[in-house]
């Protein structure tokens, strides 16, 4: 038998099967799907600085499915601890960085599909992600002693994120912290500063590649299926003040704005799965040590028409040092 939509599923199977697949599958798609929301991202550093950060994550909230499928008070609650680190360094003397993501999943998961109530518990490593962001105007590779001098007015940049399949993914399930797919997300930001003011705002799109074994190998699904994503387009803003001269103090009020995504079994569309959601925040950097500081944010759904409408809160710590090679530069 071939499997083409979600829509095809219910007729073929018993009810606990059908409510426990429909479930599974909604929140496959849905739970990872919130988009972050980072101030700053294209605010520059001078060349060999480098930072650990290490973030924890709370999701609570509601899934929602604009009638897709027969699923009413479907809630999560999610806890995602992330190991991050940083790299600034000179790309054909333009600033440039790299970051690279670590994150680890633990979640829980109920709701009611045709009058069944269901529950899921998951742990595991989430898909390992990289992100290298360029300077293109405003902010020339520096040493620290060039950057203490440099004041931001106008800053242009890109960047490239990639999402790798290395998260915890057994074909026989639907509920994975892993999606086994590739993602890219190519972006341009603009960074603007008055004095204590600075307004970021960044433009792009997540490309995924196919999930070729989706739910497959399985008592339901022997064979293979295949699941596919479109193309996501995202928008996001911030406004942030510098509290003091201290780079590492400021807060910021946070918004986004993401548009696509609708989702294919075998080749075969799901109108019903396009996201057009929105979310806005706050966050606060704080200082703690020369080489220590603190970052809290919180975030909410403002518009969500299919998938995660999240509460968010989040903390991170950061430890950061300059290079031996650019410390040596200093008088």
């Amino acid at each position: 038998m071939r499997i083409n939509s979600p829509a095809v599923l219910m007729p073929r199977m018993n009810k606990p099967c059908g409510a426990g697949l429909f479930f599974s599958f909604c929140v496959a798609c849905t739970v990872c799907q919130a988009q972050s929301l980072t101030p700053r991202a294209y605010v520059i550093t001078p060349v060999q600085w480098n930072a650990v950060i290490v973030s924890y994550s709370f999701y609570d909230g509601s899934v929602l499915f604009d009638g897709a499928v027969p699923i009413t008070g479907a809630k999560t609650m999610v806890n995602v601890p992330t190991f991050s680190y940083y790299h600034a360094f000179n790309f054909f003397g333009r600033s440039a960085n790299i970051t690279a993501s670590l994150p680890y999943g633990v979640g829980h998961y109920q709701g009611r599909v045709i009058g069944v109530e269901r529950e899921a518990y998951r742990s595991g490593l989430l898909d390992a992600e990289f992100r290298f962001s360029v300077n293109l105007k405003g902010g020339p590779a520096m040493t620290p002693e060039e950057f203490r001098s440099w004041r931001q007015k106008t800053l242009i940049g890109a960047s490239l994120t990639m999402v790798t399949p290395t998260g915890q993914y057994d074909p026989t399930r639907l509920i994975n912290w892993g999606s086994n797919r590739w993602g890219f997300k190519p972006e341009v930001g603009l960074s603007q500063r008055w004095g204590n003011w600075i307004l970021d705002g960044y433009a792009g799109v997540w490309l995924y590649t196919t999930n070729p074994e989706f739910f497959s190998h399985n008592r339901l699904f022997p064979g293979t299926m295949t699941q596919a994503q479109k193309p996501i387009g995202s928008v996001e803003a911030h406004v942030s003040y510098n509290i003091k001269r201290d780079p590492r103090f400021w807060v910021s009020l946070d918004g986004n704005y993401w548009y696509g995504g609708r989702t294919s079994l075998n080749g075969v569309e799901n109108l019903t799965t396009l996201q057009a959601n929105s979310r806005i925040g706050a966050t606060a950097s704080i200082p703690i040590s020369k080489r220590q500081s603190l970052k809290l944010s919180c975030s909410t759904g403002a518009i969500a028409r299919f998938g995660g409408n999240y509460r968010n809160v989040s903390a991170a710590w950061q430890y950061s040092w300059i290079g031996r090679r650019a410390a040596n530069t200093l008088p």
